[in-house]
């Protein structure tokens, strides 16, 4: 829809005013996370954009510290779901309980009820459980026994798995992977940022409280706005061309990629970029998506969603190195 100067001049007045527990949480995360801003800046995009977040790094890096932090800075129930490989579904999602006094069966809701989820070390559980946590992540729904039972909003899975550790895992389903509307990459700290972190857990006692400082009501109203983000065609046409050129990389003078690309971004990664880029619009107090928040966020958005072939593997690729191409190659509008 084309909105004129003076809506978009509106639109930005109702994000200022709606995103000030931005900075809400964002000093609260200060306490206890050094650093990581990229992290932090993603948790944000994926809580605004009522979007799943996968966190992919080494422990130790404060990625389950980050995603508990950042629970404990808005009004809404947490819960944390240790993957393991002897995990059931009914673990998760709850089960039937039989009561012999009143002769009948009563639900015993699992811990996907709340409305953040930790799914920690998502990839240690095995396919029946990641088929139950399936239906919770897209459907927003549980289903025990006969009866589904919808989740409260917001509800957000921000899972973590550890990249070099592969005994005892298991290969997440590509099905369930694109449900994740961003895998965030978790690197180290600077020399700078780690000496800060030593100071912090090293001298003085007790960690510093996290304090509740935006509500439930107030995410809602703000992805309500953050759908109203202005998004110029030229700005979705650039989307698009990102999105069909890991699919026909030879339509964009990529055709050294066409060998290296198993299969493309699905249509999901074009609604994940162009919401991901809204949300960075709106982290940014804008009304409008200009293409810098698009390449921004795009690496986030794809690399999970871009198989790559065994002659890739074979001549050292990366899926990282696939996209940069691709951005290079695609002309910015």
């Amino acid at each position: 829809m084309l909105q004129t100067a003076e809506d978009i001049r509106l639109l930005n007045e109702k994000i200022s005013y709606a995103s000030t527990f931005v900075s809400r949480i964002n000093d609260e995360l200060g306490k206890v996370i050094v650093g990581q801003q990229t992290m932090v800046e993603r948790l944000l995009i994926g809580l605004l954009s009522n979007g799943h977040i996968l966190l992919e790094g080494v422990p130790g890096l404060a990625k389950t510290l980050a995603i508990k932090s950042l629970s404990q800075t808005v009004q809404g129930q947490y819960s944390r779901i240790q993957f393991t490989p002897d995990l059931l579904p009914a673990d998760v999602v709850g089960t039937m309980i039989y009561n012999q006094a009143k002769n009948e069966f009563y639900v015993r809701k699992g811990p996907i009820f709340a409305n953040f989820i930790l799914a920690d070390e998502i990839n240690r559980a095995p396919a029946k459980v990641q088929s139950a946590l399936l239906e919770a992540m897209q459907e927003r729904q549980v289903t025990i026994g006969d009866t589904s039972y919808k989740l409260q909003e917001p509800f957000l899975v921000l899972a973590t798995q550890n990249p070099i550790e592969q005994e005892g895992t298991y290969p997440l389903p590509e099905a369930q992977v694109d449900r994740f509307m961003l895998k965030v990459i978790v690197d180290y700290p600077s020399k700078s940022e780690e000496q800060l972190i030593i100071r912090q857990n090293t001298i003085g006692h007790a960690s510093p409280a996290i304090n509740p400082v935006a509500s439930t009501t107030e995410i809602i109203t703000a992805r309500d706005l953050v759908r109203q983000v202005y998004l110029d065609e030229k700005v979705e046409n650039y989307i698009l061309d990102i999105v069909f050129a890991t699919r026909f990389p030879e339509k964009y003078n990529l055709s050294k990629l066409k060998a290296l690309i198993g299969f493309g971004g699905s249509p999901r990664a074009s609604i994940n970029l162009s919401l991901a880029a809204k949300a960075h619009a709106f982290l940014n107090k804008r009304g409008y998506v200009i293409p810098e928040d698009v390449r921004g966020i795009c690496k986030d958005v794809l690399r999970h969603r871009i198989g790559l072939t065994y002659e890739a593997e074979a001549e050292n690729v990366n899926v990282e190195e696939v996209i940069t191409e691709i951005l290079k190659a695609v002309s910015v509008p």
